[in-house]
């Protein structure tokens, strides 16, 4: 199949569209990051990239601390409304109807209402160009009660995740496999004494790609 070639660009898609907190009881805001990811599993670290103009470098730069929130279909309009207005002139908090929490770890606070709540601890402040990014150790991880099931397991199918694709909010979709699907083999028929025969499925050696092994 052809191919179009276009200008390099930051055309990564689809992103968690997060909403993060910084400051302190004293004085905090929410910012809306695309830029964010995981940078290690073990010690778990993760990022964030911030313009320097933004309202939130400054505290973030102070208190080397901040909380990455994975927002879900009811925070749309919030997690798209702190990414157009500043904390400068507005609470976000309270424009959004935002419950502010405290958190275990860091002394941002955490978003009541968020799925998942990731607290970090800056380790490093990287210069890139347009943005700076924020190296940082994940030290806490709270979910909402209600998508914790009986036996402790985080339940993130249950939260209708929000993605940003191209300037474009969506909610994730329909399930179509789980990790290791792929190397599932062929159902192989077992046939027992009363003449049925049963279905059996083998599966392979499946290794996480996140091990380093492949």
């Amino acid at each position: 199949m052809e191919r179009k070639n276009f200008r390099a660009g930051t055309l990564t898609a689809p992103l968690p569209a997060v909403l993060v907190s910084v400051g302190d009881a004293q004085s905090s805001n929410l910012i809306t990051i695309g830029w964010t990811g995981i940078l290690c599993s073990d010690p778990p670290m993760t990022y964030i990239s911030v313009r320097k103009k933004r309202h939130s470098y400054a505290m973030l730069e102070k208190t080397r601390e901040f909380v990455i929130h994975l927002t879900d279909e009811n925070l749309a309009r919030a997690t798209d409304y702190c990414g157009i207005f500043t904390g400068a002139k507005v609470d976000k908090f309270e424009k959004c109807a935002l419950t502010k929490v405290p958190s275990a770890v860091v002394a941002a606070p955490t978003v009541a209402e968020a799925p998942l709540a990731l607290e970090c601890r800056v380790r490093e402040i990287v210069p890139l160009g347009t943005h700076d990014v924020f190296v940082a150790d994940i030290v806490n991880v709270s979910v909402r009660e209600d998508l914790v099931d009986a036996g402790g397991r985080i339940c993130l199918d249950r939260a209708h995740l929000l993605a940003y694709c191209h300037g474009e909010y969506f909610v994730l979709g329909k399930k179509i496999g789980a990790f290791g699907f792929s190397a599932a083999k062929k159902k192989k028929k077992i046939h027992t004494g009363g003449g049925k025969a049963h279905e059996k499925r083998k599966f392979g050696d499946r290794k996480s790609p996140h091990s380093g092994t492949h």
